[in-house]
């Protein structure tokens, strides 16, 4: 990013999320005194809560195979990552003293697998570039020129900027600052919105009383999900309200959308992807004969407890007692979707300001001089790195063109 922009101008960042904080950084790389704002007493309140089980920065598949992961966003998140890629995520890592490596399923983590880390060097090298980071300042408004924040005290008070850029979140996990509060504000200026929904997040299912007092808290692994043609392959988490994890947020939003259109929907799972249904036919042939069922297909398959559990939850016990239709109850054992879990329980949300509400440079058309990134904008993606990676380089984007906005 060229410097061509003096410190004459000043930007103001409202939200220090991952979108804003790497945009602040660019900008200031760039000459151009920045102030970001955050409601909260920290920032990045959520990409610290990310690293918790482990920050999965990126991925580190073909790009072509990346870009899919955002399916109809596609379009508009490739010229956002054109401009940051995953490589380019890794070195900017690096360049803070953090390094990466790739695991084994091709996700992307620091060594340490947290994130403080990488935040604590970061807002280190924002200090050394001037960054200013003011906490407990809320954004409650626009001005004729301007915007106006709110003091913890609940002081009001008009800021000035040459451009502002909003990088405010979605609406999951609300207590870390993604309120969506700001959805009414925008939409009064004219700014087209699309309703969130929860996206990478669990859904609802009619478990016995027995299954989930046995089974809540028990992982389901080294299986794959069915849906629509689709296979993914991973790991899911049954829970008391239902079932959720990585594989179910790869597919969360065509479950979501199927679940909402028909109010319900049978989910296939199968239960042993290493065999195909004749290989599982020949294990089981000579049936459990004095054994349980139970006891046989932990002996022949190695199905764990919970799996034996869940051939039993939505299927009429006569059927498992026919191993051909035994063999393909396994391969496509069925449970039943009823519904969302609640936006609170989500990772992320769908939805947002309207790709026909910004220009290509990502500012509101109908406020020129203020910009948007993250995931206030209208672009959904299964965890593994990609909601992270998209953040990141729409901040980036975002960065890039206002420094062409001020030049101007």
């Amino acid at each position: 990013m060229t410097a061509s922009a003096s410190l004459t101008h000043n930007v103001a960042i409202i939200g220090a999320g991952p979108a804003g904080l790497i945009a602040a950084q660019k900008l200031a790389e760039a000459g151009v005194k920045v102030v970001v704002y955050e409601a909260k007493p920290s920032v990045a309140r959520k990409f610290l809560l990310a690293g918790r089980g482990g920050l999965n920065l990126t991925h580190s598949e073909d790009i072509l195979s990346f870009l899919s992961r955002y399916a109809e966003g596609e379009s508009w998140v490739k010229d956002w990552i054109a401009g940051f890629s995953p490589e380019d995520l890794r070195a900017w890592s690096q360049d803070l003293g953090v390094e990466t490596f790739i695991g084994t399923s091709g996700r992307v983590f620091p060594e340490d697998f947290r994130a403080k880390g990488i935040l604590r060097a970061w807002l280190q090298r924002l200090g050394q570039l001037g960054v200013e980071l003011k906490t407990n300042q809320r954004w409650v408004g626009f001005t004729t020129d301007g915007v106006t924040m709110q003091e913890k005290e609940g002081d009001h008070y008009e800021i000035r900027p040459d451009a502002v850029l909003f990088a405010l979140g979605g609406g999951s996990y609300a207590h870390m600052g993604a309120d969506a509060k700001w959805i009414p504000i925008f939409q009064e200026q004219g700014v087209d919105v699309t309703p969130l929904q929860a996206s990478n997040v669990g859904f609802n299912v009619p478990w016995s009383d027995f299954f989930k007092n046995s089974f809540q808290g028990q992982p389901l692994k080294n299986i794959a999900l069915k849906i629509d043609g689709k296979r993914k392959p991973g790991e899911a988490m049954l829970t008391r309200y239902g079932i959720e994890g990585n594989a179910i947020y790869a597919l969360s939003a065509s479950l979501r959308d199927q679940v909402k259109r028909d109010g319900e929907m049978i989910l296939k799972i199968d239960l042993k992807p290493s065999m195909n249904e004749t290989h599982l036919l020949n294990k089981l042939k000579s049936g459990p004969g004095r054994k349980s069922l139970s006891s046989y297909l932990k002996s022949q398959l190695k199905l764990t407890s919970q799996a034996v559990a869940l051939l039993r939850e939505f299927t009429d016990s006569a059927e498992l007692s026919e191993m051909p239709k035994l063999a393909e109850i396994i391969k496509n054992c069925p449970v039943k979707l009823t519904g969302l879990a609640s936006m609170d329980k989500a990772i992320s949300t769908a939805g947002g300001i309207k790709q026909s509400s910004v220009d290509k440079s990502l500012m509101l058309k109908a406020c020129p001089g203020y910009f948007v990134a993250g995931e206030m904008l209208d672009w959904e993606a299964p965890t593994g790195g990609y909601l992270l990676q998209a953040c990141f380089s729409s901040g980036v984007y975002a960065a890039k063109e206002i420094i062409r906005y001020l030049d101007q």
